[in-house]
């Protein structure tokens, strides 16, 4: 996905294959051609823990966070050597270190499958059924094109599902740290900077890219620019960014303000706390909890400013005054029969939600016992369930498609 901004945070949150044309010629005078968006969708790269980055070089030089960077340099660290503190530099490609259970994904080409995803479902099918068909359906789609192409295969649920798209990613599994700057630097600004621009820090860090033993041959890459952005110049960043939660129902903002917020508040904090105590009993215990602790207090501010929000009355009003003309609009359009359900069947759902909160959180979750090993064996246990089956009824970390990622992961040391 790409997401198109000008420096003032103009809305847009779009795909690489449906980007506002129309919209931008109009408002900027700028248009995307085919060619400049395979280019970018090519030189960008999904991290799987989930951060994006970019090619910056034909010699498969990658572009990221220094946040993206904490969890290999943590891996990397000794009581002798804190490179998440002290930072990371190899000046030689024999120097670069060899990240464990990492891979780079780039985004191949997108293919529209809704269509097919759809007709799975017949009219008037309970929900548990329709569901089921979609995955079966969606399990055949990734093994077909995983078996054609070699690429990894995911069918991505879009706008609700309102659509399915099958994105095929080549994957990288060499991946090797290059560069990190020490920590305070890249942090520089602390808490008050995080979540601003611009900010004045090195938050960077550099990886590569290998195939074979060697740095990989990248076609697409972004360039330096050594002039810089322009003021008012038109910006785009593209990466992989998280869900939005705009079309929750009021019942659902209402969970996360009375339930889930205050809830994850909780455990945050105690997790602060006692981190912070850790930390403070020794240089090792800090460098050991330093990268778990960032992760907490991020969340934990994140938490708050979201239960802020939830907690205006101004806010919820206009959700709830939109939501009522949403459903008044639902109610005299025919077509929408089917619709008018959807939020009573929500409401329901979010009490089921609130009564599993805890149980969910504490097995599926791993919060009662906290640790890798208990990962690794729930993973063991559920493959020796899910692999007998056929394809297209496991779940899906275990479906053919995703197995070699998912193995890469838990058997890297």
């Amino acid at each position: 996905m790409a997401n198109f901004s000008p420096l003032l945070g103009d809305e847009g949150m779009w795909l690489f294959n449906n980007p506002p044309k129309a919209h931008l010629k109009a408002k900027y005078n700028f248009e995307p051609t085919d060619a400049w968006l395979n280019h970018l969708q090519k030189s960008s790269v999904r991290f799987n823990s989930g951060g994006s980055g970019s090619f910056v070089s034909a010699n498969g030089l990658v572009m990221t966070n220094h946040h993206v960077a904490a969890d290999a340099l943590q891996k990397m660290g000794t009581k002798d050597h804190n490179y998440y503190r002290d930072g990371f530099h190899a000046k030689t490609y024999a120097e670069e270190s060899k990240c464990e259970a990492m891979e780079l994904n780039v985004l191949m080409s997108i293919e529209d499958v809704t269509e097919r995803v759809n007709a799975s479902s017949k009219a008037g099918a309970k929900a548990e059924d329709s569901f089921a068909a979609r995955r079966a359906v969606i399990s055949e789609i990734e093994k077909e094109s995983l078996d054609k192409t070699s690429l990894r295969s995911d069918v991505v649920t879009l706008y609700q599902g309102g659509a399915y798209h099958l994105y095929r990613f080549k994957k990288y599994t060499d991946v090797r740290l290059v560069f990190a700057p020490e920590q305070q630097i890249a942090f520089f600004g602390g808490d008050p900077d995080n979540f601003e621009y611009p900010r004045f820090d090195l938050d960077m860090a550099f990886f590569r890219v290998y195939e074979n033993d060697k740095p990989a041959k990248i076609e697409h890459f972004l360039k330096w620019s050594k002039a810089g952005a322009k003021e008012d110049e038109l910006v785009f960043v593209s990466g992989h960014p998280g869900k939005t939660n705009r079309l929750n129902t009021v019942d659902e903002l209402q969970y996360f303000r009375d339930i889930g917020y205050p809830f994850l508040l909780n455990r945050l904090n105690r997790w602060e706390v006692l981190l912070n105590a850790f930390s403070g009993r020794s240089e090792e215990n800090a460098r050991q909890a330093k990268e778990f602790l960032f992760g907490v207090q991020n969340s934990r501010k994140a938490r708050v400013g979201g239960l802020g929000g939830l907690l205006d009355p101004e806010l919820m009003a206009r959700k709830q005054a939109y939501e009522l003309k949403l459903k008044e609009a639902v109610a005299k359009d025919a077509k929408l029969a089917d619709a008018k359900t959807a939020w009573d069947k929500v409401t329901v759902s979010e009490k089921i939600r609130a009564e599993l909160i805890k149980p969910y959180t504490v097995l599926e979750g791993a919060a009662g016992f906290n640790c890798e090993i208990f990962g690794i064996a729930r993973t063991l246990v559920r493959a020796a369930e899910e692999k007998p089956k056929k394809n297209q009824e496991r779940l899906r970390e275990f479906r053919d498609s995703a197995l070699e990622s998912m193995e890469l992961q838990l058997f890297s040391e």
